[in-house]
């Protein structure tokens, strides 16, 4: 389909002046967070806005520079030296390409961005901040934008909606949602048009959205043209051949671009797509255009619902019925689907069949999802010449809830190995699977002490990138490894007595939890992270969001979809988790368990010393904590793994140190002739 709505050279010349101003957005974001914990809400406004235009200007220079020397550069068709002639258009169209992206954007290392920002910006994270610093700027209507943008992909999120709905009782400005996907508000104007039976006005919003879906499509697939990822093979160590390093990069294009009839679909910072969402669209405009008596026009959609459908009778039926109401005046086989949907899912087909081919022949990995599927049974009660009505018309998913499976026999109960702990609560007082709630793991002295450590070693943002405050930006979250411990034990800038805490009682609390879960294999720590989260003096007044949100610690949660999608970015290799804590002097900061709505409290946990619990890490443990709202609330954190194969380095590291340590010890007290065990 040609790209014919963007006027690529003018949308370059009106992009080339911004050549002195784009500046990377990961580094005006960052400028944005730093003037936020300064309390400058003038200059968060100014860097987080410059950052969103900045990021919208990056990807709207790739598009344009994109589309725009594919168009300057086709492939032309040739009998002979085919492969040159290839050769000749690629070579032209990234000459193209870099020096169109050069010109607006300069280096392109100054664009390049982890995959961490990129996702913080997906998950619309600026905007929350924005909507903070508008309020304290008193600029209410731009506060509940930003909010109301923000709250669209974080539904969740309970502080900023209540901050929403304070903002409306002082605003009467109609919301907007400035990353609104234009064309799924066409499709949902459309859908409540239908629903009023307000036929002819519905079928403007479906003909606009379906216009706009095919515009996103085009700018979906020109992003794709990305560097090749090398997830299954390190860089330094790839000896492709010319053919295979050519098909490992196109397959990757391929997969992506075959995979934008999912990210078209998906509403904001959701992982699961509206289900049947374009062929829905001509589903409604077949029985729209049948009521407004525009018969024809019926007639080309429901073929085209049927390109994607096939065998849907009902629509068949349809179908059947329109051609035997232009039958008196033209021939029906004259009238095929549209052409656009006719271009589509020829191309989506032979995609797929290059993929499945890829996978066969190449050993490349590669599961399709079911792209068109309805989610269920049609309501047929008014179907055609009566009527039509739609399963789930506002596109929502239908809500079955999926019952998570542990591939390995479950069992609890077993003995917790060292004297004086205290089993408090089992899973089934919980309300869940595989639960533990534990107590004395720890004395006081032992809390205090590795508290003490913590306040001297851990770190701002330590695990998260330098994020102080990755969750909430009510709270500062500090940070710090095993192997950090002994370090600064052996550099005695922390009591190696205390640095040597922190790995047994992590120690203590792996053997406690393979033991009670009566594993049948070795359980390995996948990772250990001292950890502690502060209140931020000033920012608690009305505080609804959540210290850490809801999640799943080896699967993506999909509240919406009930399900918890087990891969990439998700520590998929992760099968058991534990908290063991250090204090409870604090207010807020309960662990929930809950439902996998996300919302839904099946348990809570108040923190105190000792206390440790206990779980398995896949989505029938959904857990969270609640707002920390005065005081620091420390604890370790403790992810296991079954599969050797992903045990902790630094762990295995920290191994090496304390052999080290003890051989050590034994050997000084070899050479004073003193039993180890005296030292005790």
């Amino acid at each position: 389909m040609q790209y014919k709505e963007l006027c690529v050279p003018l949308l370059l010349s009106f992009l080339h002046s911004f050549v002195h101003t784009l500046e990377p957005y990961d580094l005006l974001y960052a400028d944005g967070i730093d003037a936020y914990y300064r309390n400058d809400f003038h200059k968060v406004v100014y860097y987080m806005e410059l950052a969103l235009s900045s990021f919208s200007q990056l990807r709207l220079t790739k598009v344009s520079c994109t589309l725009g020397c594919r168009q300057r550069f086709p492939f032309q068709p040739a009998s002979a030296h085919q492969d040159l002639h290839f050769a000749t258009a690629m070579l032209q169209r990234a000459a193209c390409v870099r020096q169109c992206e050069e010109g607006i954007l300069g280096a392109p290392s100054r664009h390049r961005v982890s995959e961490d920002i990129k996702s913080e910006f997906y998950r619309r994270i600026p905007y929350n901040f924005l909507q903070r610093a508008y309020f304290k700027l008193n600029q209410l209507d731009k506060a509940a934008e930003a909010a109301h943008t923000f709250f669209m992909a974080n539904p969740e999120h309970m502080e900023v909606q209540q901050n929403l709905k304070n903002y409306q009782v002082k605003s009467d400005r109609p919301l907007i949602d400035r990353e609104r996907r234009v064309y799924m508000d066409e499709y949902q104007t459309g859908v409540k048009l239908y629903d009023q039976e307000q036929y002819k006005q519905a079928i403007n919003h479906f003909e606009e959205a379906l216009k706009g879906y095919y515009r996103a499509d085009v700018e979906c697939r020109a992003m794709c043209g990305g560097p090749q990822k090398f997830n299954e093979y390190e860089y330094m160590d790839y000896r492709a051949t010319l053919y295979e390093g050519i098909a490992d990069h196109y397959i990757q294009i391929l997969v992506c671009e075959h995979e934008c009839v999912r990210d078209l679909s998906t509403r904001p910072a959701r992982l699961s797509p509206i289900e049947n969402f374009l062929p829905l669209h001509y589903d409604f405009l077949q029985f729209s255009y049948y009521r407004v008596g525009d018969h024809l026009k019926a007639l080309e959609c429901a073929k085209s619902y049927l390109l994607f459908h096939p065998d849907d009778l009902d629509v068949s039926e349809n179908v059947s019925f329109y051609e035997s109401l232009i039958s008196d005046y033209m021939d029906p086989a004259d009238v095929g689907p549209r052409k656009e949907a006719a271009e589509f899912v020829r191309r989506h087909r032979l995609e797929s069949e290059i993929l499945h081919s890829a996978a066969e022949g190449l050993g490349f990995r590669y599961n399709e999802p079911d792209f068109w599927v309805t989610g269920g049974d049609r309501q047929d009660e008014n179907r055609v010449p009566s009527g039509s009505e739609l399963i789930d018309v506002t596109g929502l998913l239908s809500g079955k809830k999926a019952v998570q499976k542990i591939d390995r026999e479950l069992r609890e109960g077993g003995p917790l190995v060292y004297d004086g702990v205290k089993l408090v609560h089992t899973s089934e007082y919980l309300n869940g699977t595989q639960r533990v709630q534990l107590d004395n793991v720890m004395t006081p002295e032992e809390c205090e002490e590795l508290r003490r450590v913590a306040n001297t070693i851990t770190l701002a943002g330590d695990g998260y990138r330098g994020k102080t405050s990755p969750h909430t930006p009510n709270e500062k979250f500090e940070g710090a490894t095993v192997l950090k411990a002994l370090t600064f034990g052996y550099e005695g800038r922390v009591p190696m007595k205390g640095a040597r805490l922190f790995y047994d009682v992590s120690e203590k609390a792996r053997h406690i939890v393979q033991s009670y879960f009566m594993l049948n294999s070795t359980l390995y720590f996948s990772y250990t992270h001292l950890v502690c989260r502060t209140a931020l003096h000033g920012q608690q007044d009305h505080r609804n969001d959540l210290s850490h949100p809801i999640h799943a610690d080896n699967c993506l949660l999909d509240p919406e979809a009930n399900e918890c999608w087990k891969e990439a970015p998700a520590y998929t290799y992760r099968d058991y988790s534990a908290l063991l804590y250090l204090n409870g002097d604090f207010d807020g900061g309960e662990f929930v368990f809950t439902e996998m709505d996300a919302k839904t409290v099946t348990a809570s946990i108040k923190p105190k010393c000792g206390r440790l619990v206990g779980f398995s890490s896949g989505g029938e443990n959904p857990h969270g904590v609640k707002a920390v709202t005065k005081g620091q609330r420390c604890a370790v954190a403790l992810w296991f793994t079954l599969d050797p194969m992903y045990r902790e380095l630094e762990r295995l590291q920290a191994d090496e140190v304390i052999r080290s340590l003890d051989q050590e010890s034994k050997g000084r007290s070899e050479e004073l002739n003193i039993n180890p065990k005296d030292e005790l």
